[in-house]
């Protein structure tokens, strides 16, 4: 999962992709940041 302010790849996931087609978003919290901000799902 990539940080949504700093680009940062902090976070793996699994999800089953064919029963979830759409990327995943998630609060979570961002080392480089020091702050919990939206982790969206990348390829």
């Amino acid at each position: 999962m990539q940080c949504g302010e700093c680009k940062d790849r902090n976070y793996i996931t699994t999800k089953n992709k064919r029963k979830h087609t759409d990327r995943v978003e998630l609060s979570k919290f961002c080392r480089k940041c020091r702050k919990h901000t939206p982790h969206k799902e990348v390829k």
